[in-house]
């Protein structure tokens, strides 16, 4: 028989759990680079820019252009990849809370 108190008690704990991985998201740091490492950014789970370093040798005005572009590929690198351990963090803050249903991808909603 379906068990409506037991159900209500792994929707609380999955909510508590959901919101423990939220803010553990601030300290998952993930660097991102462009142009050989030149330009470098480093951004947090929670999909903010920590940090960006360019090479002195990119800080000539010829080079603006090319150091804006290897800024936004780097900004994007680090967001791809910081994107993936959000999503690991998540699915391990969770597991076991609720059954796996196909389709369901609670990873997403981050």
């Amino acid at each position: 028989m379906f068990d409506m108190m037991k159900m209500m008690g792994k929707v609380k704990e999955m909510q508590a759990k959901m919101k423990e991985a939220q803010e553990n998201l601030e300290f998952i740091k993930e660097t991102g680079e462009a142009g050989a490492g030149m330009v470098k950014a480093t951004v947090n789970g929670k999909k903010q820019v920590l940090s960006i370093e360019v090479d002195e040798s990119l800080m000539t005005k010829e080079d603006r252009e090319v150091v804006q572009d290897l800024t936004v590929a780097a900004i994007n690198n680090a967001l791809d990849k910081v994107e993936v351990k959000a999503k690991e963090e998540i699915k391990k803050s969770t597991d076991g809370l609720l059954p796996n249903i196909p389709g369901m991808d609670l990873g997403g909603m981050f």
